[in-house]
Protein backbone atom coordinates (compact mmCIF):
# COMPACT_ATOMS: atom_id res chain seq x y z
CA UNK A 1 0.00 0.00 0.00
CA UNK A 2 2.37 2.42 0.67
CA UNK A 3 4.49 1.35 -2.21
CA UNK A 4 1.34 2.01 -4.13
CA UNK A 5 0.91 5.54 -2.60
CA UNK A 6 4.68 6.61 -3.22
CA UNK A 7 4.34 6.20 -6.62
CA UNK A 8 1.24 7.87 -7.34
CA UNK A 9 2.94 10.77 -4.95
CA UNK A 10 6.09 10.61 -7.39
CA UNK A 11 3.96 10.22 -10.72
CA UNK A 12 1.08 13.01 -10.20
CA UNK A 13 3.59 15.92 -9.18
CA UNK A 14 -0.13 18.38 -9.31
CA UNK A 15 -1.18 16.70 -6.23
CA UNK A 16 2.11 16.35 -3.98
CA UNK A 17 4.81 19.24 -5.00
CA UNK A 18 2.77 22.40 -3.39
CA UNK A 19 2.61 20.54 -0.32
CA UNK A 20 5.72 19.17 -0.19
CA UNK A 21 7.33 22.75 -0.85
CA UNK A 22 4.98 24.44 1.98
CA UNK A 23 6.21 21.26 4.38
CA UNK A 24 9.66 22.21 3.07
CA UNK A 25 9.43 25.94 3.65
CA UNK A 26 8.00 25.66 7.29
CA UNK A 27 10.00 22.95 8.61
CA UNK A 28 13.59 24.92 7.77
CA UNK A 29 11.64 28.00 8.91
CA UNK A 30 11.27 25.91 11.96
CA UNK A 31 14.85 24.63 12.20
CA UNK A 32 16.17 27.61 11.78
CA UNK A 33 14.41 29.93 13.87
CA UNK A 34 14.96 26.76 17.01
CA UNK A 35 18.38 26.93 15.99
CA UNK A 36 18.64 30.52 16.43
CA UNK A 37 17.01 30.89 19.34
CA UNK A 38 19.28 28.09 21.18
CA UNK A 39 22.11 29.51 20.26
CA UNK A 40 21.32 33.19 20.74
CA UNK A 41 20.23 32.60 24.27
CA UNK A 42 22.78 29.55 24.61
CA UNK A 43 25.73 32.30 23.78
CA UNK A 44 24.15 35.19 26.53
CA UNK A 45 24.41 32.13 28.95
CA UNK A 46 27.49 31.03 28.49
CA UNK A 47 28.86 35.10 28.46
CA UNK A 48 27.26 35.50 31.75
CA UNK A 49 28.83 32.11 32.94
CA UNK A 50 32.28 32.70 32.02
CA UNK A 51 32.19 36.50 32.43
CA UNK A 52 30.36 37.06 36.02
CA UNK A 53 28.01 34.00 37.65
CA UNK A 54 30.12 30.67 36.89
CA UNK A 55 27.72 27.98 36.85
CA UNK A 56 27.52 28.07 41.01
CA UNK A 57 28.90 31.27 42.69
CA UNK A 58 29.49 30.98 46.25
CA UNK A 59 29.70 34.52 48.19
CA UNK A 60 28.85 35.38 51.85
CA UNK A 61 24.75 36.23 52.13
CA UNK A 62 25.30 39.72 52.68
CA UNK A 63 27.63 40.35 49.20
CA UNK A 64 24.85 38.39 47.58
CA UNK A 65 21.88 40.58 48.89
CA UNK A 66 24.06 43.46 47.22
CA UNK A 67 26.54 42.20 44.80
CA UNK A 68 25.77 44.94 42.16
CA UNK A 69 27.22 47.36 44.49
CA UNK A 70 30.53 45.23 44.39
CA UNK A 71 30.49 45.59 48.53
CA UNK A 72 33.99 43.89 49.17
CA UNK A 73 33.84 44.77 52.91
CA UNK A 74 31.25 42.27 52.79
CA UNK A 75 33.84 39.42 51.27
CA UNK A 76 34.48 36.20 52.31
CA UNK A 77 37.44 35.58 54.62
CA UNK A 78 39.38 32.25 54.68
CA UNK A 79 39.17 32.02 51.31
CA UNK A 80 42.21 29.51 50.67
CA UNK A 81 40.22 27.32 53.74
CA UNK A 82 36.69 27.74 51.26
CA UNK A 83 38.62 26.73 48.39
CA UNK A 84 40.16 23.51 50.19
CA UNK A 85 37.06 22.66 51.29
CA UNK A 86 34.97 23.20 47.54
CA UNK A 87 37.90 20.86 45.82
CA UNK A 88 37.10 18.53 48.86
CA UNK A 89 33.71 18.11 48.40
CA UNK A 90 32.39 19.23 45.32
CA UNK A 91 35.56 17.29 43.36
CA UNK A 92 33.14 17.24 40.25
CA UNK A 93 33.62 20.88 39.56
CA UNK A 94 36.81 23.75 39.07
CA UNK A 95 36.56 26.92 41.26
CA UNK A 96 38.36 29.69 40.74
CA UNK A 97 38.28 33.26 43.21
CA UNK A 98 37.83 36.61 41.55
CA UNK A 99 37.58 40.04 43.12
CA UNK A 100 35.47 42.64 41.50
CA UNK A 101 36.47 46.80 42.35
CA UNK A 102 35.48 50.00 41.16
CA UNK A 103 37.43 53.12 41.35
CA UNK A 104 39.13 56.30 39.44
CA UNK A 105 42.36 55.43 36.58
CA UNK A 106 44.87 58.10 36.89
CA UNK A 107 46.77 59.04 33.97
CA UNK A 108 49.84 60.95 34.77
CA UNK A 109 51.83 63.58 32.01
CA UNK A 110 55.40 63.64 32.22
CA UNK A 111 55.58 65.96 34.92
CA UNK A 112 53.55 63.71 37.31
CA UNK A 113 50.65 65.65 36.97
CA UNK A 114 46.83 64.90 35.92
CA UNK A 115 46.41 64.47 32.49
CA UNK A 116 43.18 62.51 32.29
CA UNK A 117 40.75 60.43 34.11
CA UNK A 118 37.96 57.74 33.73
CA UNK A 119 35.92 55.65 35.94
CA UNK A 120 36.92 52.41 35.70
CA UNK A 121 35.56 48.81 36.74
CA UNK A 122 37.82 46.32 37.57
CA UNK A 123 38.17 42.39 37.78
CA UNK A 124 41.00 40.67 39.39
CA UNK A 125 41.77 36.69 38.11
CA UNK A 126 44.17 34.15 38.78
CA UNK A 127 46.68 34.71 35.85
CA UNK A 128 50.07 33.95 37.33
CA UNK A 129 49.48 30.80 38.92
CA UNK A 130 48.41 28.93 35.13
CA UNK A 131 45.97 26.55 37.09
CA UNK A 132 42.98 27.98 37.25
CA UNK A 133 42.19 28.36 33.63
CA UNK A 134 41.21 32.18 33.63
CA UNK A 135 42.50 33.02 30.63
CA UNK A 136 41.19 29.92 27.79
CA UNK A 137 37.91 30.35 30.12
CA UNK A 138 37.46 33.87 29.28
CA UNK A 139 39.36 34.09 26.10
CA UNK A 140 41.68 36.93 26.74
CA UNK A 141 44.27 36.04 25.00
CA UNK A 142 42.51 36.00 21.65
CA UNK A 143 40.48 38.85 22.67
CA UNK A 144 43.55 41.24 23.08
CA UNK A 145 44.07 44.14 20.40
CA UNK A 146 47.47 44.50 21.55
CA UNK A 147 50.22 43.47 24.31
CA UNK A 148 50.33 40.36 25.61
CA UNK A 149 48.61 39.21 29.34
CA UNK A 150 49.89 40.30 32.36
CA UNK A 151 52.90 38.58 33.71
CA UNK A 152 54.57 40.57 36.82
CA UNK A 153 52.85 42.21 39.64
CA UNK A 154 52.18 46.02 39.00
CA UNK A 155 51.07 45.13 35.75
CA UNK A 156 47.31 45.34 33.90
CA UNK A 157 44.81 44.45 30.89
CA UNK A 158 42.73 47.62 30.30
CA UNK A 159 40.17 47.55 27.52
CA UNK A 160 41.38 48.75 24.03
CA UNK A 161 38.64 51.58 23.76
CA UNK A 162 38.94 53.16 27.31
CA UNK A 163 42.74 53.20 26.18
CA UNK A 164 41.99 55.10 23.19
CA UNK A 165 39.65 57.45 25.37
CA UNK A 166 42.57 57.82 27.99
CA UNK A 167 45.25 58.22 24.89
CA UNK A 168 47.18 55.48 26.88
CA UNK A 169 49.48 53.03 24.82
CA UNK A 170 51.68 49.83 25.92
CA UNK A 171 53.87 50.48 28.86
CA UNK A 172 52.15 53.75 30.11
CA UNK A 173 51.78 53.98 33.97
CA UNK A 174 48.20 54.50 35.28
CA UNK A 175 47.06 55.00 38.70
CA UNK A 176 44.24 53.34 40.69
CA UNK A 177 42.38 55.23 43.36
CA UNK A 178 39.14 53.46 45.17
CA UNK A 179 38.55 52.25 48.49
CA UNK A 180 39.86 49.48 50.54
CA UNK A 181 37.77 46.70 51.92
CA UNK A 182 38.11 48.50 55.55
CA UNK A 183 36.55 51.30 54.11
CA UNK A 184 40.46 53.38 53.84
CA UNK A 185 41.44 54.99 50.73
CA UNK A 186 43.85 52.63 48.64
CA UNK A 187 45.68 53.50 45.49
CA UNK A 188 48.32 51.76 43.08
CA UNK A 189 50.32 52.29 40.41
CA UNK A 190 50.31 49.62 37.24
CA UNK A 191 51.52 49.62 33.70
CA UNK A 192 49.77 49.11 30.72
CA UNK A 193 50.88 45.08 29.17
CA UNK A 194 47.80 44.86 26.79
CA UNK A 195 44.49 46.13 25.75
CA UNK A 196 41.62 44.52 25.08
CA UNK A 197 38.40 44.15 23.77
CA UNK A 198 35.75 41.22 24.50
CA UNK A 199 32.77 41.90 22.75
CA UNK A 200 30.50 42.90 25.18
CA UNK A 201 29.55 46.66 26.13
CA UNK A 202 29.00 45.90 29.68
CA UNK A 203 33.03 44.47 29.91
CA UNK A 204 34.22 46.41 27.79
CA UNK A 205 33.36 50.01 29.10
CA UNK A 206 36.14 50.67 31.70
CA UNK A 207 37.53 47.16 32.05
CA UNK A 208 40.62 46.88 34.32
CA UNK A 209 42.28 43.45 34.54
CA UNK A 210 45.01 42.46 37.02
CA UNK A 211 46.39 39.48 38.96
CA UNK A 212 44.23 38.42 42.15
CA UNK A 213 47.31 38.69 44.27
CA UNK A 214 47.76 42.60 43.31
CA UNK A 215 44.30 43.06 43.82
CA UNK A 216 44.16 41.70 47.36
CA UNK A 217 47.14 43.82 48.40
CA UNK A 218 45.35 46.88 47.08
CA UNK A 219 42.29 46.23 48.49
CA UNK A 220 43.70 45.20 51.75
CA UNK A 221 41.78 41.63 51.16
CA UNK A 222 44.70 39.03 52.00
CA UNK A 223 43.26 35.43 52.25
CA UNK A 224 39.97 37.41 51.57
CA UNK A 225 37.62 37.34 47.67
CA UNK A 226 34.58 38.43 46.67
CA UNK A 227 33.03 35.60 44.72
CA UNK A 228 34.18 32.05 44.25
CA UNK A 229 32.91 30.95 41.19
CA UNK A 230 32.59 27.03 40.03
CA UNK A 231 32.02 25.32 36.93
CA UNK A 232 31.57 22.30 35.62
CA UNK A 233 34.55 20.34 34.36
CA UNK A 234 32.33 18.81 31.29
CA UNK A 235 31.80 22.79 30.83
CA UNK A 236 28.47 22.48 30.12
CA UNK A 237 25.94 23.76 32.69
CA UNK A 238 23.21 21.40 33.60
CA UNK A 239 20.67 22.84 35.57
CA UNK A 240 19.77 19.94 37.77
CA UNK A 241 23.37 19.09 38.85
CA UNK A 242 23.86 21.69 39.63
CA UNK A 243 20.57 22.33 41.65
CA UNK A 244 21.37 19.28 43.89
CA UNK A 245 25.30 20.70 44.75
CA UNK A 246 23.45 23.87 45.63
CA UNK A 247 21.32 22.27 47.86
CA UNK A 248 23.79 19.83 49.69
CA UNK A 249 26.90 22.58 49.91
CA UNK A 250 23.71 25.41 51.69
CA UNK A 251 22.46 22.95 53.60
CA UNK A 252 25.77 22.21 55.42
CA UNK A 253 27.33 25.84 54.95
CA UNK A 254 24.80 28.19 54.83
CA UNK A 255 23.54 29.57 58.37
CA UNK A 256 20.63 31.73 58.84
CA UNK A 257 22.08 33.57 61.96
CA UNK A 258 25.41 34.37 60.30
CA UNK A 259 25.20 36.89 57.62
CA UNK A 260 28.86 36.57 56.55
CA UNK A 261 28.66 32.49 56.32
CA UNK A 262 28.80 31.25 52.40
CA UNK A 263 26.00 30.88 50.24
CA UNK A 264 25.91 29.23 47.03
CA UNK A 265 23.91 30.71 43.69
CA UNK A 266 23.30 28.50 40.55
CA UNK A 267 23.50 30.34 37.53
CA UNK A 268 19.78 30.70 36.55
CA UNK A 269 19.52 32.63 40.31
CA UNK A 270 21.74 34.98 39.07
CA UNK A 271 21.40 38.48 36.64
CA UNK A 272 17.72 37.38 36.11
CA UNK A 273 18.60 34.57 33.82
CA UNK A 274 15.66 32.34 35.21
CA UNK A 275 13.17 34.39 33.14
CA UNK A 276 15.60 34.70 30.32
CA UNK A 277 16.18 30.75 30.11
CA UNK A 278 12.10 30.51 30.76
CA UNK A 279 11.65 32.85 27.61
CA UNK A 280 13.84 30.71 25.54
CA UNK A 281 11.96 27.14 26.26
CA UNK A 282 8.78 29.30 25.73
CA UNK A 283 8.98 30.76 22.61
CA UNK A 284 10.98 27.56 21.08
CA UNK A 285 7.53 25.49 21.96
CA UNK A 286 5.35 28.94 20.70
CA UNK A 287 7.29 28.70 17.51
CA UNK A 288 6.46 24.73 16.76
CA UNK A 289 2.73 25.38 17.77
CA UNK A 290 2.38 28.73 15.63
CA UNK A 291 4.03 26.61 12.34
CA UNK A 292 2.12 23.51 13.19
CA UNK A 293 -1.19 25.98 13.37
CA UNK A 294 -0.15 28.04 10.33
CA UNK A 295 0.94 24.87 7.99
CA UNK A 296 -1.97 22.94 8.82
CA UNK A 297 -4.34 25.88 7.79
CA UNK A 298 -2.44 26.51 4.62
CA UNK A 299 -2.76 22.52 4.04
CA UNK A 300 -6.06 22.26 4.86
CA UNK A 301 -7.07 24.85 2.29
CA UNK A 302 -4.74 22.73 0.08
CA UNK A 303 -5.92 19.39 0.69
CA UNK A 304 -9.54 20.80 -0.10
CA UNK A 305 -8.51 22.40 -3.56
CA UNK A 306 -6.89 19.00 -4.54
CA UNK A 307 -9.88 16.81 -2.66
CA UNK A 308 -12.38 19.00 -4.70
CA UNK A 309 -10.01 17.99 -8.15
CA UNK A 310 -9.68 14.61 -7.21
CA UNK A 311 -14.00 14.22 -6.52
CA UNK A 312 -14.25 12.34 -9.47
CA UNK A 313 -11.60 10.05 -8.52
CA UNK A 314 -13.21 9.59 -5.19
CA UNK A 315 -16.32 8.71 -6.88
CA UNK A 316 -15.25 5.79 -9.02
CA UNK A 317 -13.49 4.30 -6.10
CA UNK A 318 -17.11 4.99 -4.25
CA UNK A 319 -18.85 3.02 -7.25
CA UNK A 320 -16.21 0.55 -7.21
CA UNK A 321 -17.36 -0.56 -2.92
CA UNK A 322 -14.09 0.95 -1.46
CA UNK A 323 -15.40 1.88 2.07
CA UNK A 324 -15.36 5.96 2.71
CA UNK A 325 -13.01 5.06 5.92
CA UNK A 326 -10.54 3.47 3.50
CA UNK A 327 -10.28 6.65 0.77
CA UNK A 328 -9.96 8.54 4.12
CA UNK A 329 -7.17 6.60 5.59
CA UNK A 330 -5.23 6.09 2.73
CA UNK A 331 -5.22 10.07 2.24
CA UNK A 332 -3.70 10.56 5.86
CA UNK A 333 -1.18 7.85 5.08
CA UNK A 334 -0.59 9.59 1.72
CA UNK A 335 0.05 12.77 4.25
CA UNK A 336 2.07 10.99 6.23
CA UNK A 337 4.44 10.35 2.80
CA UNK A 338 4.08 13.97 1.44
CA UNK A 339 4.97 15.14 5.50
CA UNK A 340 7.38 13.00 5.94
CA UNK A 341 9.24 13.62 2.15
CA UNK A 342 8.37 17.80 3.09
CA UNK A 343 10.41 17.05 6.71
CA UNK A 344 13.43 15.65 4.78
CA UNK A 345 13.44 18.36 2.23
CA UNK A 346 13.21 21.28 5.09
CA UNK A 347 15.54 19.20 7.21
CA UNK A 348 18.24 19.43 4.67
CA UNK A 349 17.33 23.50 4.44
CA UNK A 350 17.21 24.31 8.10
CA UNK A 351 20.33 23.27 9.14
CA UNK A 352 22.34 24.40 6.42
CA UNK A 353 20.84 27.76 6.48
CA UNK A 354 21.52 27.72 10.37
CA UNK A 355 24.98 26.91 10.15
CA UNK A 356 25.75 29.87 7.93
CA UNK A 357 24.08 31.89 10.59
CA UNK A 358 26.39 30.15 13.57
CA UNK A 359 29.52 31.13 11.10
CA UNK A 360 28.18 34.62 10.25
CA UNK A 361 25.75 35.94 13.10
CA UNK A 362 23.62 39.22 13.22
CA UNK A 363 26.01 41.63 14.99
CA UNK A 364 23.46 43.88 17.28
CA UNK A 365 26.92 45.67 19.02
CA UNK A 366 25.20 49.04 18.19
CA UNK A 367 22.10 48.66 20.19
CA UNK A 368 24.79 47.09 23.39
CA UNK A 369 26.86 50.81 23.46
CA UNK A 370 24.92 51.90 26.75
CA UNK A 371 23.75 48.17 27.92
CA UNK A 372 24.85 47.15 31.30
CA UNK A 373 24.08 43.49 30.49
CA UNK A 374 26.80 41.19 29.49
CA UNK A 375 25.66 40.13 26.22
CA UNK A 376 27.77 39.02 23.41
CA UNK A 377 27.70 41.88 20.76
CA UNK A 378 27.17 39.33 17.79
CA UNK A 379 23.84 37.08 18.33
CA UNK A 380 24.33 33.16 16.60
CA UNK A 381 22.47 30.45 15.77
CA UNK A 382 23.55 26.99 16.69
CA UNK A 383 23.53 24.04 15.06
CA UNK A 384 22.57 21.49 17.23
CA UNK A 385 21.55 17.15 17.06
CA UNK A 386 17.73 18.08 17.89
CA UNK A 387 17.50 20.02 14.83
CA UNK A 388 17.47 16.86 12.46
CA UNK A 389 14.38 15.71 13.74
CA UNK A 390 12.85 18.89 15.52
CA UNK A 391 11.29 19.62 12.00
CA UNK A 392 9.65 16.38 11.63
CA UNK A 393 6.22 17.65 14.54
CA UNK A 394 5.67 20.21 12.40
CA UNK A 395 6.32 18.73 8.96
CA UNK A 396 3.91 15.42 9.35
CA UNK A 397 1.28 16.84 12.06
CA UNK A 398 0.45 19.38 10.06
CA UNK A 399 0.25 17.71 6.56
CA UNK A 400 -1.95 15.09 8.11
CA UNK A 401 -4.09 17.53 10.33
CA UNK A 402 -4.75 19.38 7.17
CA UNK A 403 -5.39 16.51 5.06
CA UNK A 404 -7.76 14.95 7.73
CA UNK A 405 -9.93 18.55 8.00
CA UNK A 406 -9.99 18.33 4.25
CA UNK A 407 -11.01 14.95 3.77
CA UNK A 408 -14.15 15.03 6.04
CA UNK A 409 -15.63 16.00 2.73
CA UNK A 410 -15.20 12.53 1.62
CA UNK A 411 -18.42 11.11 4.26
CA UNK A 412 -20.15 13.86 2.92
CA UNK A 413 -20.55 12.55 -0.69
CA UNK A 414 -23.79 11.05 -1.98
CA UNK A 415 -23.57 7.48 -4.33
CA UNK A 416 -26.81 8.66 -5.95
CA UNK A 417 -24.64 11.91 -7.41
CA UNK A 418 -22.02 9.35 -8.13
CA UNK A 419 -23.68 7.93 -12.01
CA UNK A 420 -24.36 11.85 -12.91
CA UNK A 421 -20.90 12.50 -12.32
CA UNK A 422 -19.31 9.36 -14.27
CA UNK A 423 -21.42 9.88 -17.40
CA UNK A 424 -20.10 13.35 -17.39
Amino acid sequence: MIKFLLKGILRDRSRSLLPIIITALGVGLTVLLSGYLKGAFGDIVDQNARFDTGHVKVMTQAYAENKDQIPNDLALLDASEWLDTLHTEIPEMQWIERIKFGGLIDVPDKNGNTRAQGPTTGMALDLFSGKSGENKRMNIEASLVTGTIPKHSGEAIIGHDFAEKLNLKLGDEITFFGSTMNGSMTFKTFNISGTIRFGTSAMDKGALIVDITDAQLMLDMNDATGEILGYLKSGVYDQTEVNTIATIFNSKHKLSTDEFSPEMLTLREQNNLASLLDYADVMSALFIFVFVLAMSIVLWNTGLLGGLRRYQEFGIRLALGEAKVQIYWSMVLEAVLIGVIGSILGTIIGPGITYYMQVVGIDISSYLENSSMIMPSVLRAKVMPNLFYIGFIPGVLAMVFGTMLAGIGIYKRETANLFKELEV
